[in-house]
């Protein structure tokens, strides 16, 4: 009885506090091992995905999504890279806890390969799979954590690039099919 309230608290406690938890149970009163309680509570459904980072930064500064990265350098935010029509280019910043914008700038482009912007810019013109559509149909494989254009080294297309938890994959930008991205 005094195990299934320790059980029921920490599930509580846990649910909760939200994200990823884990609880355990410690047998007491003499009970042994195969008594002890492992509770875990996954809540990352909770947590704002690559695609409703897509969609908040495109509310907040419209224009085409050029790529969507878990920034992994202690910040934690979503880096969501939007094109204007004007040529124009902003980072937008989404949290990954609450799917809300917490910043965006205009990105000053000191990158000298003007060539590739351009076919990767006409590319996203004539795409028919956006960012936001190349992340929900890579995330059958996996917890998507970056989706951004690159130019398939096999065909010299341009397609999303997409890693996930489980791999990286190739999102065609005209059809939408998922391939393994077997380059990396």
């Amino acid at each position: 009885m005094k195990r299934n309230i320790v059980i029921a608290a920490l599930t509580a406690t846990a649910l909760i506090g939200g994200g990823t938890a884990t609880a355990l149970a410690v047998a007491s009163d003499g009970e042994s091992a195969s008594q002890r309680a492992d509770v875990r509570v996954a809540a990352e459904a909770d947590r704002a995905t690559a695609a409703d980072a897509v969609g908040a930064a495109l509310r907040h500064t419209p224009g085409t999504v050029a790529s969507v990265d878990l920034d992994d350098d202690g910040a934690g935010v979503w880096d969501v890279d939007v094109l204007k029509g004007d040529g124009t280019e902003y980072t937008v910043k989404v949290s990954p806890d609450t799917g809300k914008v917490v910043g965006a700038h205009r990105d000053h482009d000191d990158d000298t390969d003007d060539a590739d912007d351009r076919a990767e810019l006409a590319a996203l013109k004539n795409a028919k799979t956006d960012a936001g559509e190349a992340a929900l149909a890579a995330a059958a494989k996996g917890t998507v954590t970056e989706v951004s254009l690159d130019d398939d080294d096999d065909s010299r297309a341009v397609v999303w690039s997409v890693d996930t938890t489980k791999g990286d994959w190739k999102v065609d930008l005209r059809t939408g099919e998922v391939t393994a991205d077997l380059d990396d």
